[in-house]
């Protein structure tokens, strides 16, 4: 889908849930549940917010704050419980626990371990709490769920690897460190770039790597140079641009500077795609999935029902349940692209992309 036609579908449906969240100030309901239930008007709204972790930079840099505000834009007295799971597992099971017992009646969950959420997602639909699953589809019976083409994000990254490669793919392996294995989204990614990589580059190492963890995404990458073999390194697949900066490291120490795939858009690898020791990344516009999911919070916290221009597709989570859902279609990001992404959506300005140390890269790439 061009750049066009996609936000205008995107805009689409998201007029659709604004329409629907506005209709919502004005009901009145009449009963409500142990969990939280239904309330009179979007003034008593109390809704959920739980992120999973703080090393990637998008969930506190863009993700709440742009949630938060597009909630309070449709429900200016709603009351928002934040919480952020630092990357615990047990610890976000006990964050859903506090959210019902403080009454919240919608959860936006983005969750650390998808299947082991899945008795706290049963637990707020028990007690008649709706639980939207953000970014990451939850296992349970969740009631609707917003993120990006996951495997679609995979399939892009690998057809730029293999792009990037180019004729070298013959002569040389490549490795691949995918995501954490508790997140449904890493083996979408994966999928994905094995089925745009598979025949055509050749595999010499591959880890799934727990928590997205830089550290061990630089350990790892180490690794694999040395069991492939420096000369032997034409390429490497990063499942995202944290563990890109790991792998970009392990990189440099070893004296190569090879294609180097990654997703988020974090600026650091948006100076490193600039600078060229990254070669990619996928740019996942985060204003357009965080504000579908606080309207969807807002109609669902008013007991409304989600159009289908909301959400237009479904999605089936690993317990079987068949989920309303928005994806968005995402976006390679290169040298060639940053303004008119990155930059023209207002996610960076170029000053705090071009900092003095990348002040002649940005001139190159005529970044001004």
């Amino acid at each position: 889908m061009n750049t066009l036609l996609r936000r205008t579908a995107l805009a689409a449906a998201l007029a659709g849930l604004a329409v629907t969240a506005a209709a919502c100030g004005s009901a009145k309901k009449s009963s409500g549940s142990a969990g939280g239930g239904a309330t009179s008007s979007t003034s008593a709204l109390k809704i959920g917010l739980l992120l999973p972790e703080t090393k990637t930079t998008r969930y506190e840099q863009f993700d709440k704050p742009l949630i938060e505000s597009k909630i309070k834009a449709l429900a200016p007295n709603a009351t928002i419980d934040y919480y952020n799971a630092n990357q615990d597992a047990t610890q976000q099971q006990t964050q859903v626990d506090t959210a019902l017992t403080k009454g919240n009646q919608v959860l936006i969950l983005d969750a650390v371990d998808a299947k082991a959420i899945q008795s706290s997602v049963q637990k707020a639909h028990d007690a008649g709490v709706k639980v939207i699953a953000y970014d990451r589809l939850a296992q349970g019976p969740v009631d609707a769920y917003v993120s990006f083409d996951n495997h679609k994000v995979g399939v892009l990254q690998g057809e730029a690897l293999v792009a990037a490669v180019g004729a070298k793919a013959s002569s040389g392996q490549i490795f691949m460190i995918n995501g954490s294995p508790t997140d449904p989204n890493a083996a979408d990614f994966k999928a994905g770039a094995h089925s745009a990589m598979d025949g055509k580059l050749k595999i010499g190492k591959e880890y799934d790597t727990p928590n997205w963890d830089p550290n061990n995404a630089n350990q790892e990458a180490a690794a694999a140079i040395t069991a492939i073999g420096a000369s032997n390194v034409v390429g490497a697949y990063s499942a995202n641009d944290g563990m890109a900066a790991g792998i970009a490291t392990a990189l440099k120490a070893a004296g190569l500077n090879v294609p180097l795939t990654g997703q988020d858009a974090q600026l650091d690898a948006v100076q490193r795609i600039l600078a060229g020791t990254q070669t990619m990344s996928i740019y996942k516009p985060y204003k357009p999935e965080a504000e579908a999911a606080a309207a969807m919070a807002v109609s669902l916290a008013t007991g409304q029902s989600l159009s289908a221009s909301a959400a237009p597709t479904t999605a089936t989570n690993g317990s079987g349940h068949t989920v309303k859902a928005l994806l968005i279609t995402p976006i390679v990001l290169t040298k060639d692209n940053i303004k008119t992404t990155v930059v023209a959506d207002g996610l960076y300005t170029v000053a705090q992309i071009c900092t003095p140390d990348f002040a002649s890269d940005c001139a190159a790439a005529g970044l001004k």
